[in-house]
């Protein structure tokens, strides 16, 4: 089975419920997560699989615990050929912005040469004040990319 290393960028911590209920599906279908709600680039495993949970602050910003985070990913540079990773994007779409720091993400860790499984899911927290639901949804099919 897989280990999953979920990240996540909160600000007012739906990202993290999002990502504390995911872990706990993915554990009783027999993969192995851990949660950094403050992620350093320098203690990740590029070994694992990234799971992003963020949600997007202010005017399309990354949420302060995620963004020295962001930094790191740019300022180094690193070849992330070896990794694979899902998006979890959480959002207003009344606002243009929607969902801006998960699609910053994605593109950023394309850029790296990380491998994205299955699509990115962006959740509308207006539509959806449950943003667990839309999630669990989502990882039900997102977990037949693992191993």
């Amino acid at each position: 089975m897989s280990h999953i290393t979920l990240i996540t960028g909160s600000t007012l911590g739906g990202a993290e419920y999002v990502a504390d209920h995911l872990s706990d599906l993915l554990e009783q279908a027999g993969h192995s997560t851990d949660i950094t709600n403050q992620p350093d680039l320098g203690q990740l495993s590029t070994g694992n699989i990234w799971l992003v949970v963020c949600s997007t602050h202010g005017a399309g910003e990354y949420p302060d615990n995620f963004q020295p985070f962001a930094e790191q990913l740019l300022s180094q540079q690193p070849d992330l050929a070896a990794l694979h990773y899902a998006v979890i994007g959480l959002g207003d779409s009344s606002y243009d912005t929607f969902c801006a720091a998960a699609r910053k993400i994605d593109q950023q860790l394309t850029n790296l040469g990380a491998i994205r499984l299955g699509e990115r899911l962006e959740i509308d927290v207006s539509q959806d004040p449950v943003p667990e639901d839309p999630a669990e949804l989502w990882l039900e099919n997102w977990k037949k990319n693992l191993i």
